[in-house]
Protein backbone atom coordinates (compact mmCIF):
# COMPACT_ATOMS: atom_id res chain seq x y z
CA UNK A 1 0.00 0.00 0.00
CA UNK A 2 3.05 2.27 1.08
CA UNK A 3 4.43 1.51 -2.48
CA UNK A 4 1.35 2.31 -4.28
CA UNK A 5 0.91 5.92 -2.84
CA UNK A 6 4.68 6.52 -3.25
CA UNK A 7 4.72 6.17 -6.76
CA UNK A 8 0.92 7.85 -7.67
CA UNK A 9 2.41 10.93 -8.49
CA UNK A 10 5.02 10.29 -10.88
CA UNK A 11 2.32 7.71 -12.33
CA UNK A 12 0.12 10.55 -13.02
CA UNK A 13 2.62 12.73 -14.37
CA UNK A 14 3.63 9.82 -16.93
CA UNK A 15 -0.01 9.44 -18.11
CA UNK A 16 -1.59 12.80 -18.08
CA UNK A 17 1.38 15.01 -19.02
CA UNK A 18 0.58 14.96 -22.67
CA UNK A 19 -2.64 16.98 -21.44
CA UNK A 20 -0.33 19.96 -20.62
CA UNK A 21 0.43 19.78 -24.60
CA UNK A 22 -2.60 19.05 -25.62
CA UNK A 23 -4.56 21.81 -24.04
CA UNK A 24 -2.69 24.06 -26.26
CA UNK A 25 -3.72 22.46 -29.60
CA UNK A 26 -7.40 24.44 -29.36
CA UNK A 27 -6.08 27.18 -31.60
CA UNK A 28 -5.73 24.82 -34.35
CA UNK A 29 -9.74 25.44 -34.31
CA UNK A 30 -9.24 28.04 -36.87
CA UNK A 31 -7.69 26.17 -40.09
CA UNK A 32 -10.16 23.36 -38.94
CA UNK A 33 -12.86 25.58 -39.18
CA UNK A 34 -11.72 26.49 -42.85
CA UNK A 35 -10.71 22.75 -43.44
CA UNK A 36 -14.48 21.63 -43.04
CA UNK A 37 -15.97 24.50 -45.07
CA UNK A 38 -13.83 22.60 -48.32
CA UNK A 39 -15.63 21.66 -51.09
CA UNK A 40 -14.13 18.28 -51.69
CA UNK A 41 -14.73 15.67 -49.43
CA UNK A 42 -11.24 14.54 -50.20
CA UNK A 43 -9.34 17.56 -49.20
CA UNK A 44 -11.48 17.65 -45.55
CA UNK A 45 -10.76 14.12 -44.85
CA UNK A 46 -6.88 14.88 -46.20
CA UNK A 47 -7.22 18.13 -43.80
CA UNK A 48 -8.58 16.74 -41.00
CA UNK A 49 -5.92 13.74 -40.90
CA UNK A 50 -3.15 16.36 -41.28
CA UNK A 51 -4.20 18.61 -38.33
CA UNK A 52 -4.42 15.06 -35.71
CA UNK A 53 -1.41 14.29 -37.15
CA UNK A 54 0.14 17.69 -36.69
CA UNK A 55 -1.61 17.57 -32.89
CA UNK A 56 -0.49 14.22 -32.28
CA UNK A 57 3.54 14.69 -33.49
CA UNK A 58 3.33 18.23 -31.24
CA UNK A 59 1.96 16.72 -27.86
CA UNK A 60 4.12 13.04 -28.40
CA UNK A 61 7.06 15.69 -28.53
CA UNK A 62 5.93 18.10 -25.95
CA UNK A 63 5.49 14.94 -23.54
CA UNK A 64 8.47 13.40 -24.35
CA UNK A 65 10.22 16.44 -23.59
CA UNK A 66 8.80 17.47 -20.38
CA UNK A 67 9.11 14.10 -19.13
CA UNK A 68 12.34 13.71 -20.21
CA UNK A 69 13.78 17.03 -18.68
CA UNK A 70 11.82 16.02 -14.96
CA UNK A 71 13.79 12.52 -15.06
CA UNK A 72 16.97 13.76 -15.99
CA UNK A 73 17.28 11.88 -19.45
CA UNK A 74 16.46 15.12 -22.31
CA UNK A 75 15.32 14.94 -25.73
CA UNK A 76 18.33 14.12 -27.86
CA UNK A 77 18.66 17.27 -30.59
CA UNK A 78 18.52 14.82 -33.61
CA UNK A 79 14.77 13.52 -31.98
CA UNK A 80 13.85 16.79 -31.97
CA UNK A 81 14.67 17.94 -35.34
CA UNK A 82 12.78 15.02 -36.92
CA UNK A 83 9.51 15.97 -34.99
CA UNK A 84 10.37 19.50 -35.97
CA UNK A 85 10.32 18.43 -39.85
CA UNK A 86 7.24 16.48 -39.52
CA UNK A 87 5.66 19.39 -37.74
CA UNK A 88 7.26 21.43 -41.04
CA UNK A 89 5.75 19.30 -43.39
CA UNK A 90 2.03 18.97 -42.13
CA UNK A 91 2.12 23.08 -41.98
CA UNK A 92 3.38 23.04 -45.67
CA UNK A 93 0.08 20.76 -46.43
CA UNK A 94 -2.42 22.52 -44.13
CA UNK A 95 -1.48 25.61 -45.67
CA UNK A 96 -1.51 23.92 -49.50
CA UNK A 97 -5.13 23.85 -48.33
CA UNK A 98 -6.76 26.74 -46.40
CA UNK A 99 -3.83 29.13 -47.39
CA UNK A 100 -2.39 31.58 -45.16
CA UNK A 101 -4.63 30.05 -41.94
CA UNK A 102 -2.48 27.17 -41.97
CA UNK A 103 0.50 29.51 -40.86
CA UNK A 104 -1.26 29.47 -37.54
CA UNK A 105 0.47 26.08 -36.48
CA UNK A 106 4.22 27.65 -37.23
CA UNK A 107 3.47 29.04 -33.50
CA UNK A 108 3.97 25.50 -32.37
CA UNK A 109 7.34 24.90 -34.26
CA UNK A 110 8.18 28.32 -32.79
CA UNK A 111 7.29 27.41 -29.29
CA UNK A 112 8.48 23.54 -29.47
CA UNK A 113 11.67 24.53 -31.42
CA UNK A 114 12.72 27.18 -28.47
CA UNK A 115 12.47 24.04 -26.19
CA UNK A 116 13.94 21.00 -27.53
CA UNK A 117 16.83 23.03 -29.78
CA UNK A 118 19.92 25.03 -28.91
CA UNK A 119 19.30 28.51 -29.00
CA UNK A 120 21.22 29.62 -32.03
CA UNK A 121 19.10 26.17 -34.10
CA UNK A 122 15.83 26.81 -32.62
CA UNK A 123 16.20 31.30 -33.44
CA UNK A 124 17.70 30.17 -36.71
CA UNK A 125 14.26 27.99 -37.41
CA UNK A 126 12.47 31.05 -36.03
CA UNK A 127 13.89 33.56 -38.48
CA UNK A 128 13.24 31.27 -41.57
CA UNK A 129 9.31 30.70 -40.89
CA UNK A 130 9.16 34.76 -40.17
CA UNK A 131 10.43 35.11 -43.31
CA UNK A 132 8.70 32.34 -45.21
CA UNK A 133 5.69 33.60 -43.61
CA UNK A 134 6.45 37.21 -45.00
CA UNK A 135 7.43 36.18 -48.20
CA UNK A 136 5.72 33.38 -49.72
CA UNK A 137 2.02 35.13 -49.19
CA UNK A 138 3.22 37.50 -51.47
CA UNK A 139 4.28 35.04 -54.08
CA UNK A 140 1.30 33.47 -53.93
CA UNK A 141 -1.88 35.58 -55.66
CA UNK A 142 -4.65 33.50 -54.31
CA UNK A 143 -2.93 34.30 -50.39
CA UNK A 144 -2.98 37.41 -48.60
CA UNK A 145 -0.69 38.25 -46.71
CA UNK A 146 -1.05 39.10 -43.30
CA UNK A 147 1.58 40.16 -40.70
CA UNK A 148 0.37 39.57 -37.71
CA UNK A 149 1.79 36.02 -38.13
CA UNK A 150 5.60 36.93 -38.09
CA UNK A 151 4.80 38.99 -35.53
CA UNK A 152 3.22 36.35 -33.80
CA UNK A 153 6.01 33.90 -34.63
CA UNK A 154 8.48 36.06 -32.63
CA UNK A 155 6.30 37.06 -29.40
CA UNK A 156 5.85 33.35 -28.70
CA UNK A 157 9.21 32.07 -29.56
CA UNK A 158 10.61 34.59 -27.11
CA UNK A 159 8.08 33.69 -24.51
CA UNK A 160 9.16 29.95 -24.86
CA UNK A 161 12.67 31.05 -24.73
CA UNK A 162 12.28 32.94 -21.64
CA UNK A 163 9.71 29.65 -20.34
CA UNK A 164 12.88 27.80 -20.79
CA UNK A 165 15.23 29.47 -19.16
CA UNK A 166 13.16 29.70 -16.31
CA UNK A 167 13.18 25.67 -16.07
CA UNK A 168 16.20 25.12 -16.87
CA UNK A 169 17.27 27.59 -13.83
CA UNK A 170 14.92 26.11 -11.54
CA UNK A 171 16.35 22.64 -12.98
CA UNK A 172 20.21 23.83 -11.95
CA UNK A 173 18.79 25.10 -8.89
CA UNK A 174 17.22 22.21 -7.89
CA UNK A 175 20.61 19.90 -9.06
CA UNK A 176 22.42 22.67 -6.51
CA UNK A 177 20.20 22.11 -3.40
CA UNK A 178 20.87 18.21 -4.15
CA UNK A 179 24.61 19.00 -4.62
CA UNK A 180 24.76 20.73 -1.45
CA UNK A 181 22.19 18.50 0.61
CA UNK A 182 25.28 15.71 -0.29
CA UNK A 183 28.06 17.82 0.66
CA UNK A 184 26.55 18.48 3.61
CA UNK A 185 25.94 14.79 4.72
CA UNK A 186 29.79 14.26 3.61
CA UNK A 187 30.72 16.73 5.74
CA UNK A 188 28.40 15.47 8.61
CA UNK A 189 29.71 12.02 8.39
CA UNK A 190 33.31 14.00 8.55
CA UNK A 191 32.47 15.65 11.51
CA UNK A 192 31.10 12.73 12.93
CA UNK A 193 33.77 10.23 12.58
CA UNK A 194 36.27 12.93 13.19
CA UNK A 195 34.60 13.58 17.06
CA UNK A 196 34.59 10.00 17.60
CA UNK A 197 38.20 9.25 16.64
CA UNK A 198 39.12 12.28 19.09
CA UNK A 199 36.79 11.40 22.27
CA UNK A 200 37.60 7.18 21.65
CA UNK A 201 41.19 7.95 21.04
CA UNK A 202 42.01 10.33 24.30
CA UNK A 203 39.73 7.59 26.23
CA UNK A 204 41.14 4.76 25.19
CA UNK A 205 44.47 5.94 25.30
CA UNK A 206 43.97 6.97 29.30
CA UNK A 207 42.12 3.58 30.18
CA UNK A 208 44.88 2.12 28.13
CA UNK A 209 47.83 3.51 30.72
CA UNK A 210 45.70 3.67 33.57
CA UNK A 211 45.00 -0.97 32.98
CA UNK A 212 48.53 -1.04 32.54
CA UNK A 213 49.65 0.76 35.73
CA UNK A 214 46.80 -1.49 37.33
CA UNK A 215 48.47 -4.05 36.33
CA UNK A 216 51.94 -3.18 37.77
CA UNK A 217 50.51 -2.42 41.01
CA UNK A 218 48.19 -5.22 41.34
CA UNK A 219 50.64 -7.43 43.08
CA UNK A 220 52.61 -4.51 45.10
CA UNK A 221 49.98 -2.55 46.16
CA UNK A 222 46.04 -4.40 45.70
CA UNK A 223 44.70 -0.85 47.32
CA UNK A 224 46.14 1.11 44.75
CA UNK A 225 45.57 -1.46 42.21
CA UNK A 226 41.89 -1.33 42.63
CA UNK A 227 41.27 2.60 42.98
CA UNK A 228 42.63 2.22 39.30
CA UNK A 229 40.27 -0.41 38.19
CA UNK A 230 37.81 1.32 39.63
CA UNK A 231 38.79 4.82 37.99
CA UNK A 232 39.26 2.48 34.73
CA UNK A 233 35.09 1.31 35.44
CA UNK A 234 34.35 4.98 35.37
CA UNK A 235 36.53 6.56 32.66
CA UNK A 236 34.70 3.42 30.36
CA UNK A 237 31.31 4.39 31.59
CA UNK A 238 32.16 8.11 30.53
CA UNK A 239 33.81 7.10 27.33
CA UNK A 240 30.75 5.16 25.79
CA UNK A 241 28.63 7.87 27.27
CA UNK A 242 30.48 10.53 24.94
CA UNK A 243 30.30 8.32 22.44
CA UNK A 244 26.40 8.48 22.52
CA UNK A 245 26.01 12.00 23.34
CA UNK A 246 28.50 12.40 19.63
CA UNK A 247 25.98 10.39 18.10
CA UNK A 248 23.30 12.43 19.05
CA UNK A 249 25.07 16.17 18.21
CA UNK A 250 24.98 16.76 22.06
CA UNK A 251 28.98 16.52 23.27
CA UNK A 252 30.40 19.94 24.32
CA UNK A 253 33.95 20.18 24.33
CA UNK A 254 35.30 22.94 26.52
CA UNK A 255 38.69 23.52 27.54
CA UNK A 256 38.20 23.79 31.54
CA UNK A 257 36.89 20.20 31.31
CA UNK A 258 39.87 19.01 28.85
CA UNK A 259 42.06 20.60 31.86
CA UNK A 260 40.92 18.44 34.03
CA UNK A 261 41.16 15.32 32.04
CA UNK A 262 44.44 16.30 30.97
CA UNK A 263 45.76 16.26 34.00
CA UNK A 264 44.10 12.69 35.21
CA UNK A 265 45.75 11.58 31.79
CA UNK A 266 49.25 12.25 32.27
CA UNK A 267 49.51 11.73 35.79
CA UNK A 268 48.24 8.42 34.96
CA UNK A 269 51.11 7.84 32.23
CA UNK A 270 53.75 9.20 34.84
CA UNK A 271 53.87 12.48 33.04
CA UNK A 272 54.88 15.37 35.17
CA UNK A 273 51.55 17.99 34.05
CA UNK A 274 52.59 21.56 34.04
CA UNK A 275 48.65 23.00 33.31
CA UNK A 276 46.98 25.85 34.03
CA UNK A 277 45.09 26.40 37.21
CA UNK A 278 41.95 27.43 35.05
CA UNK A 279 40.69 28.07 31.34
CA UNK A 280 38.55 31.71 32.66
CA UNK A 281 40.71 33.93 30.84
CA UNK A 282 39.69 31.96 27.57
CA UNK A 283 36.71 34.11 25.90
CA UNK A 284 33.37 31.18 25.13
CA UNK A 285 34.02 31.63 21.36
CA UNK A 286 37.14 29.99 21.83
CA UNK A 287 36.39 27.35 24.35
CA UNK A 288 35.84 24.56 22.19
CA UNK A 289 38.28 24.70 20.02
CA UNK A 290 41.01 25.01 22.67
CA UNK A 291 38.93 21.90 24.28
CA UNK A 292 39.67 19.81 21.36
CA UNK A 293 43.30 20.82 20.89
CA UNK A 294 44.47 20.33 24.18
CA UNK A 295 42.43 16.47 24.28
CA UNK A 296 44.59 15.88 20.78
CA UNK A 297 47.86 17.10 21.93
CA UNK A 298 47.14 15.21 25.41
CA UNK A 299 46.46 12.26 23.64
CA UNK A 300 49.62 12.53 21.30
CA UNK A 301 51.88 13.27 24.38
CA UNK A 302 50.80 9.74 26.28
CA UNK A 303 50.50 7.83 23.26
CA UNK A 304 53.97 8.93 21.04
CA UNK A 305 55.79 10.92 22.82
CA UNK A 306 57.67 8.73 25.69
CA UNK A 307 58.35 12.11 27.41
CA UNK A 308 58.58 12.99 31.34
CA UNK A 309 57.11 16.78 31.14
CA UNK A 310 54.31 18.17 29.65
CA UNK A 311 53.56 21.81 29.62
CA UNK A 312 50.14 23.87 28.26
CA UNK A 313 50.10 27.50 27.95
CA UNK A 314 46.93 29.30 27.60
CA UNK A 315 46.14 32.83 26.54
CA UNK A 316 42.27 34.23 25.19
CA UNK A 317 43.98 33.62 21.72
CA UNK A 318 45.95 30.65 21.52
CA UNK A 319 46.86 27.27 23.48
CA UNK A 320 50.25 25.83 23.68
CA UNK A 321 51.30 22.60 24.32
CA UNK A 322 55.11 21.48 24.73
CA UNK A 323 56.12 18.06 25.91
CA UNK A 324 60.32 17.14 26.34
CA UNK A 325 59.87 13.87 24.29
CA UNK A 326 60.61 12.79 20.76
CA UNK A 327 57.60 13.48 19.55
CA UNK A 328 55.98 11.85 16.54
CA UNK A 329 57.67 10.21 14.03
CA UNK A 330 56.91 12.44 11.21
CA UNK A 331 57.32 15.74 12.70
CA UNK A 332 54.47 16.89 10.10
CA UNK A 333 51.67 15.26 11.88
CA UNK A 334 50.46 13.40 9.32
CA UNK A 335 47.94 11.06 12.01
CA UNK A 336 43.95 11.41 11.80
CA UNK A 337 43.76 13.24 14.47
CA UNK A 338 46.40 15.23 14.34
CA UNK A 339 44.64 16.21 10.80
CA UNK A 340 41.11 16.17 12.03
CA UNK A 341 42.44 18.96 14.67
CA UNK A 342 44.32 20.49 11.50
CA UNK A 343 40.13 20.68 9.57
CA UNK A 344 39.19 22.07 12.83
CA UNK A 345 41.39 24.81 13.26
CA UNK A 346 41.13 25.18 9.64
CA UNK A 347 37.50 26.18 9.71
CA UNK A 348 37.67 28.15 12.77
CA UNK A 349 39.69 30.67 11.10
CA UNK A 350 42.84 29.72 12.73
CA UNK A 351 46.19 28.76 12.45
CA UNK A 352 47.91 25.07 13.86
CA UNK A 353 51.54 24.88 14.01
CA UNK A 354 53.47 21.39 14.80
CA UNK A 355 57.27 21.84 15.37
CA UNK A 356 60.10 20.70 17.40
CA UNK A 357 61.60 22.80 19.93
CA UNK A 358 65.18 23.82 21.02
CA UNK A 359 65.43 21.40 24.26
CA UNK A 360 64.20 18.19 21.65
CA UNK A 361 60.73 18.33 22.70
CA UNK A 362 57.80 19.24 20.33
CA UNK A 363 55.31 21.96 20.32
CA UNK A 364 51.83 21.70 18.89
CA UNK A 365 50.42 25.40 18.77
CA UNK A 366 46.94 27.02 18.15
CA UNK A 367 46.35 30.91 17.44
CA UNK A 368 42.51 31.72 16.75
CA UNK A 369 41.22 34.66 15.38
Amino acid sequence: MTTFTADLPEGRVWRYGWMFGAIWLIYLIYPLNDILSLESMAARVFGIVVIIGFGVVFTATFWRFRNGHRRGNPLPVWQAWIALGVMVALTVAMSALVGTTGFGATVYIAVLAMMTLPVRQAWALVVVMVALVEAVPRFVSSWEPDNFFAFQLLISAAAAWGITQVFQRNHELAVARQQLADLAIVAERERMSRDVHDILGHSLTVITVKSELAGRLIEIDPARAAVEIAELETLARQALADVRSTVGGMRQIDIGTELLSARTALTAAGIKADLPSDADLVPLRHRELFGWVMREAVTNVVRHSSAQRCHVTLTPSSISVVDDGCGPADDTGGGNGLRGLAERVDAAGGSLTLARVPTGGFELEVSAP
